[in-house]
């Protein structure tokens, strides 16, 4: 993932323990989605341990995460039941090919999942991270319409700002320019249709209304495009990389009945909605849709350990059931459903059927409403916007290096934040407490000031 790291800025404290971590890290490391000059002035972050919601580094200084880690820690570092199932796990096996074989965390992982995934999703395939989810289900979709007679079918549509991951062919389905735009010789010739984002609800105008618009867009599409689209990918409700973009659920409802008129797939990238980030358990299940194929990763193992999956129909696993090996799907991954991060994920289901977690989520996030209203009343906030447990808004402000300045003031005042652009989101661990929240509140209320 994915929003492009902050540019140089206010610099953070070179002391103790920290200053040897900071230049061995930034000669050896090339860090992810970073622009590795900007650390000359704006270092590092050594992380020694973490606990909670809490980062520390190595002088003892310690950082809210306010974004989960990029969004994958979901009970906060070191939940002891996830910690526990993977320390059980191996004592047994520690891994094994997953081609012509199996075993027990593996298949268990795949029986939970599609009893809870909505409709008919009963098959799992197993891949370490998002981008490969996207890959496969791409692929999937593909080749399933080549067995079915219809060769026709290789192109994709995508909403417009979406983000799908940053292999290629995840970059084929991606419409955000930062990620795109180097590489744009080497994609698919793929479409974008309008996203239905519920800030254009404007003049008298609804949700719904942007996306019954955006959905009859969607129809016209599928009307003239069909006999060569194999899917139609989208992120469930709120898309992420692209500012946290929040639309209604009926555009989903819509979607699903035009992808079932016309014979196009509907992937869900779940890969950041998934496991209660929206307020259900899964996006779609808000929408009461099914997808045809729904790709699972970061939160899946809370933070763990990469895992990643995708969950397929009957009729798209069926399209592949053959003698002839060339029609089966022959996408592999070395550490395919490693048995470790598969125990991980397990627990983290655990926790969620134990802790009753997505009825504590909804509570929580009520309540947090009322705690957030001084910073949604703050004059320079745009479009406060709430979905579940993601929080976000636009700092309404000319200047053009409001994500640098808000990272660097953020870790001044002990809070991670990663904002995207102009758009400030929180998206923290389900064990953030509401006075740690009113804390990160009254921290980015100062923050915002400065900006």
């Amino acid at each position: 993932m994915t929003e492009g790291a902050p540019a140089a800025g206010t610099p953070v404290a070179r002391t103790g323990a920290n200053s040897a971590w900071l230049d061995r890290s930034r000669a050896a490391v090339w860090h992810p989605c970073t622009q590795m000059k900007a650390h000359e002035t704006l270092p590092l972050v050594p992380i020694a341990r973490a606990e909670g919601v809490w980062l520390e580094d190595f002088d003892g200084r310690r950082i809210l995460d306010a974004v989960s880690s990029w969004w994958v820690n979901l009970f906060g570092h070191g939940e002891p039941r996830i910690r526990a199932a993977i320390e059980a796990q191996l004592r047994e096996l520690e891994h094994a090919l997953l081609a012509g074989f199996t075993h027990r965390p593996a298949v268990e992982l795949a029986e939970r999942l599609s009893a809870l995934a909505p409709g008919r999703l009963g098959h799992a395939f197993y891949a370490s991270d998002g981008a490969s989810a996207t890959e496969i289900a791409l692929k999937m979709s593909v080749h399933a319409w080549r067995n079915a007679g219809r060769p026709r079918k290789t192109r994709f549509a995508s909403l417009a700002g979406s983000y799908h991951g940053e292999t290629l062919g995840a970059l084929s389905v991606t419409d955000v320019p930062l990620f795109r735009s180097a590489y744009a010789p080497l994609l698919l010739d793929n479409a974008t249709v309008p996203v239905p984002d519920a800030r254009l609800a404007v003049g008298g105008r609804t949700p719904a209304d942007v996306a019954r618009d955006a959905a009859d867009a969607l129809a016209a599409f599928l009307r003239e495009h069909h006999e060569t689209v194999a899917a139609l990918i989208v992120e469930p409700l709120v898309q992420g990389a692209s500012g946290m973009v929040m639309y209604d659920a009926s555009y989903l409802v819509r979607a699903r009945e035009l992808c079932t008129h016309y014979g196009v797939h509907l992937i869900a990238d779940e890969i950041m909605t998934g496991f209660g980030r929206t307020g259900t358990l899964f996006a779609c299940d808000e929408a009461g849709v099914a997808p045809d194929l729904m790709l699972l990763s970061k939160g899946i193992t809370g933070g763990f350990l990469p895992l990643a999956c995708v969950l397929a129909s009957d009729a798209i696993y069926g399209a592949f059931y053959d003698d002839d090996v060339a029609r089966g799907f022959l996408h592999s991954h070395s550490y395919s459903g490693n048995p470790l991060a598969c125990r991980a994920a397990i627990a983290v289901l655990d926790v969620f059927r134990d802790d009753d977690v997505i009825a504590a989520n909804r509570a929580k996030a009520s309540r947090w409403d009322a705690i957030a209203a001084p910073l949604a009343s703050h004059p320079k906030v745009r479009d406060f916007r709430r979905r579940g447990m993601i929080i976000a808004f636009e700092v309404g402000t000319d200047r053009p290096d409001v994500a640098r300045r808000a990272f660097a003031a953020g870790l001044e005042r002990g809070i991670l934040l990663r904002p995207i652009g102009r758009t400030v989101y929180f998206m923290p661990p389900y064990t953030l407490t509401d006075d740690e929240f009113a804390r990160l509140c009254d921290r980015t209320r100062e923050i915002v000031d400065l900006l």
